[in-house]
């Protein structure tokens, strides 16, 4: 479980209320937004580990905050498919398998790439300029500095969500988001992954000059190839013995096994 000391944001944001700096329901509308990021980085980042139970009397003093709160947050973590509810048993944190990995891969490959196609005929000046300035945001953040990881994942989802804008798709984006906020935990894996020496700034740059040039199908092809690099990464990782996901559930195990033994039998055809 988490091993960390949080600034009581309790004492804070009634403190706050209490000069004057805002109502008492907007209060606790922020406490339970940070408290709600403050959780998803820490199942991002495998602080709090996949499987594991999210007990609300320790996350209470863990995060000095009070159990509503917690509830609230833990909610949002729901709808995002980052923990799940287990009825009147409270809440634990979602497992990763390389079969969830694969499914949101494939989903997001058919979904984006159709997109984009669309937001490059249907985009006009506007949304060049969106696009223009979203891929100058993130261009300065590559590659990314040792601590500023949240600041990239925020300004690579804007710049995916902006180079699908022009087809004025509201539920296409609201579809994506979740998808994307869900293959954050393994983006996360794989970019810490030992030796890594992917070049994520020139992949954006591909796929941000084709866009402006209005070619789409060359587009769609390097958005594809973007997308499925992570998974591509994590199981050349687990092939070569250099990473294990943690938490792993039982079908993460299997699908181990079944990568052995698929190597194996490619081994024993060469020979």
């Amino acid at each position: 479980m988490v091993k960390r000391t949080f600034q009581p944001l309790v004492s804070l944001v009634h403190a706050s209320a209490a000069q004057g700096h805002g109502d008492p329901d907007t209060a606790t509308r922020t406490l339970i937004e940070q408290t709600y990021a403050q959780l998803r980085d820490d199942i991002i980042e495998g602080r709090l580990l996949p499987g594991s139970k999210l007990r609300i009397e320790h996350l209470r003093t863990q995060y000095a905050v009070g159990a509503g709160t917690l509830r609230e947050a833990l909610t949002r973590l729901v709808s995002d498919a980052l923990a799940s509810a287990e009825g009147q048993r409270g809440f634990r944190v979602a497992p990763i398998t390389l079969e969830d990995l694969a499914d949101l891969t494939q989903l997001r490959v058919q979904i984006e790439t159709e997109a984009l196609r669309k937001s490059i005929r249907a985009g006009g000046s506007r949304w060049r300029s969106a696009v223009q300035a979203a891929y100058d945001a993130i261009s300065a953040e590559e590659p990314i500095a040792p601590g500023r990881r949240r600041q990239w994942e925020t300004l690579n989802e804007r710049f995916h969500e902006t180079l699908l804008s022009g087809a004025d798709s509201p539920w296409t984006l609201r579809v994506l988001r979740l998808l994307s906020r869900h293959s954050e935990r393994y983006r996360y894996y794989a970019m810490t992954l030992p030796g890594c020496t992917r070049d994520v700034h020139a992949e954006h740059t591909e796929i941000f000059q084709y866009a402006m040039a209005g070619q789409e199908a060359r587009a769609a092809l390097a958005l594809e190839a973007h997308i499925r690099t992570t998974p591509d990464l994590l199981i050349q990782a687990l092939r070569d013995g250099k990473v294990t996901l943690p938490g792993a559930a039982p079908a993460q195990s299997a699908a181990q096994t079944a990568i052995r033994r698929a190597k194996k039998q490619t081994s024993s055809a060469t020979t």
